[in-house]
């Protein structure tokens, strides 16, 4: 049973220290960012702050400058090196783990360096601080940390850090690296199963499920049995929302109201988030959504026009905002979910970023528009197929964001359990995690 003291970081266990980030790292800020040192020798790669996330580093696109031999020598980046935002998402870090590749960092990063291997864990360090400022805020308006938008060397170097054993850090360090792997798996599986439904909806909206022969028309080759409609003429009713700012503050009698920002890229619906807006009894009658009623966002930044979503029944009224057309389909000529993945794919590939009007940030899509948009349309049969066979990519998907989400969660409860001692590493049973990591 452990036995706690009051620390100025809380109560902690006994047999824990707490010491200053100074006296545990050497902290270097790194090199300012100039059009000077862009040309020349000795171009070096070097990381930004938007190459350190949280508990890891994204290498895939280094920027270039000049570094003196005298710089390369003080900024280095040596295996076990911490990187630390200064500013943006502050005290955002991760761990340089490559002993090989010769790199560097920019000014708005700290590289701490462990003073004494044999006392701290610079992955421990990480993981402290991803709780401190993410999870726990620890250090919200120590010294004005994050009330001012850079965290200096000097602030950082005075930040208390807790201290375990290094036998409890490591371990520690295990148990959070071991969920992260999990994560990261989770990550790259619904990347590839993204990357599987792009394909998918590629060959059916160009081939379909049967194999037949091919015709070319205007949307390039499609089945031969498939024909070639205005969207207009496949769809029984196009709608625009309500043309009405949605209040920070929701109404007291406020009715849902679906907006842009609640459709996603890959057309969700996030229903957790949707707002309340104050609205007549006769708008709220003509404009509340039914279930299947597909949404199509005609009017966003360029890239975001056509995102398109179903709606599926819920236990109160929701109703539309202006900038989304409610298209029903009537079920007689064109599906809606199939309508919908074609909306999406279109949006994909290009379609609605060549065909749209543009203004100030801003691209334009509207009803008269959309009504004739010439659309590939198959049997309603094949129509069904087609949008069963891509729901059955969308709940794979659908797992993986789950699981996911349920990782990311435990993650951060073990995190702030683990940081604060309220499980210490010895009681804890490994098996739970390791099963979530398969």
């Amino acid at each position: 049973m452990s036995t706690f003291a009051q620390t100025e970081l809380g109560a902690l266990p006994t047999d824990w220290d707490v010491e200053r980030v100074g006296a545990l790292f050497s902290v270097q800020q790194g090199k300012q960012v100039s059009k000077r040192y862009r040309v020349g020798n000795n171009q070096r790669p070097f990381l930004r702050t938007k190459n350190v996330l949280w508990g890891r580093l994204d290498l895939n696109d280094l920027d270039q400058m000049h570094f003196t031999e005298a710089e390369e020598q003080r900024l280095s980046l040596h295996r076990g090196d911490l990187l630390v935002c200064e500013g943006g998402d502050i005290g955002r870090t991760a761990i340089w783990r490559n002993g090989v590749a010769r790199c560097y960092y920019q000014n708005h990063l700290h590289r701490m360096r462990p003073r004494d291997a044999a006392k701290v864990d610079p992955e421990f360090a990480m993981f402290w601080l991803w709780y401190a400022f993410e999870v726990g805020g620890v250090y919200f308006g120590r010294g004005n940390v994050t009330t001012i938008p850079n965290l200096s060397r000097s602030r950082l170097c005075e930040l208390p850090l807790p201290l375990p054993s290094l036998t409890e850090q490591r371990r520690i360090t295990g148990v959070l690296a071991l969920l992260q792997q999990a994560i990261t798996q989770q990550e790259r599986l619904l990347a590839v199963t993204q990357e599987l439904k792009r394909a998918v909806l590629a060959q059916l909206f160009t081939q379909g499920l049967h194999h037949e022969p091919q015709k070319q028309t205007g949307l390039k080759a499609i089945p031969q049995s498939w024909e070639v409609v205005e969207l207009g003429s496949a769809v029984e009713q196009i709608d625009y929302g309500i043309s009405a700012p949605i209040p920070k503050a929701p109404p007291k009698n406020g009715v849902k109201i679906v907006s842009t920002a609640d459709i996603t890229k890959d057309g969700r619906l996030l229903y957790d988030q949707i707002r309340r807006i104050e609205a007549s009894a006769k708008t709220v009658k003509r404009l509340t959504l039914q279930s299947g009623d597909v949404l199509f966002n005609w009017r966003n930044s360029a890239e975001l026009i056509g995102k398109t979503a179903v709606f599926d029944e819920q236990p109160e009224a929701h109703v539309f905002a202006s900038f989304i057309l409610r298209i029903k389909c009537g079920e007689k000529k064109s599906h809606n979910f199939f309508l919908a993945q074609l909306m999406n794919h279109f949006r994909e590939i290009g379609v609605f970023v060549k065909l749209a009007r543009r203004a100030v940030n801003q691209a334009n899509y509207n009803r008269n528009e959309i009504s004739v948009l010439k659309i590939p349309l198959p049997s309603y049969a094949e129509q069904r197929e087609i949008a069963a066979a891509i729901a059955a990519v969308d709940r794979k998907i659908e797992h993986h964001r789950r699981k996911h989400a349920a990782l990311s969660a435990l993650f951060r409860t073990l995190l702030h359990e683990l940081m604060t001692a309220r499980i210490r590493i010895h009681d804890t049973d490994l098996r739970p995690v390791e099963v979530c990591a398969r």
